[in-house]
């Protein structure tokens, strides 16, 4: 069936919403669910993690007429077209460890774009989503818009990592900007959870967050929330995100311009592995 996605965005948002919201007991009631399928180096599917993926997927493709790509059974390509963009479970390990910090991420892509972007997350009790322009809601109440903001004031999420893996951005780059953000922001946080991190960016809760991953469907929703917002959302060396992006940085305007240029006195993206 032939979708115009963009005169349909809030249509689309709320039956998006009614899915994750009929997924959320399943979520809940499976934390603490162990691997199942092993996917790389600490990297590890649920058995929950395929089952919401079968039961989201369906769901939306009945309800919309739009495909989904998932993570863990992948689906259209997403640099044309419309497609949902869907994370069952961001924040795996946290999950399957009982940690309370994860989530189901859920992006609606337009010819490459995020226009609309949903973060559940069910054992918070929090549900962030918002289409293209904004606001962004929280539990269905619209949040006000992000401000100017100054990195020593401000929170900042910041990726996992290994301080000797050797992968695209290697964990020896990563840790070389830990000593210079700690002293332009004493208040860095890990969550384990790129969709966390973007989200709490999209509601002011941080000032920004630098994410080293790169796959669509840990960050498109996350990057429609913050550009709901009025946030900054680029790669690491600056340019624009795109869908093709190796790493995201998402910030408040003001914090961004600080952390790229911090970023910058660091290395250079690039010969990390950035393009």
């Amino acid at each position: 069936m032939a979708v115009d996605p963009i005169s349909r965005l809030p249509d689309l948002l709320a039956a998006a919403s009614a899915v994750l919201d009929g997924a959320s007991a399943r979520f809940v009631d499976g934390l603490g669910a162990p691997s199942a399928v092993t996917k790389g180096r600490n990297d590890f599917a649920t058995e929950l993690d395929l089952e919401l993926e079968r039961t989201i997927s369906e769901a939306l493709t009945l309800r919309t007429g739009i495909d989904v790509h998932g993570e863990e059974f992948g689906g259209p390509q997403l640099t044309s077209g419309t497609a949902w963009v869907l994370d069952p479970i961001d924040g795996t390990f946290n999950y399957s460890s009982g940690h309370p910090l994860s989530g189901m991420l859920l992006a609606l892509v337009h010819d490459g774009e995020p226009v609309l972007g949903l973060t559940w997350l069910p054992i918070l009790g929090r549900r962030y989503a918002a289409v293209r322009g904004g606001p962004v809601l929280l539990n269905d109440a619209p949040l006000p818009p992000l401000g100017p903001g100054k990195l020593a004031e401000a929170m900042i999420g910041f990726g996992t990592f290994n301080v000797d893996s050797a992968g695209r951005i290697p964990g020896r780059f990563r840790f070389d900007l830990l000593g210079p953000l700690s002293r332009l922001s004493s208040r860095v946080r890990i969550h384990g959870s790129t969709g966390i991190d973007l989200a709490f960016t999209a509601s002011g809760v941080l000032g920004g967050t630098i994410v080293f991953g790169h796959h669509p469907w840990d960050n498109a929703a996350g990057v429609a929330l913050v550009r709901a917002a009025g946030g900054v959302v680029t790669d690491l060396a600056g340019d624009p995100w795109t869908i093709e992006s190796g790493s995201v940085l998402a910030a408040a305007p003001g914090v961004h311009e600080e952390l790229l240029d911090m970023i910058s006195t660091v290395a250079d993206p690039s010969a990390a592995g950035e393009r």
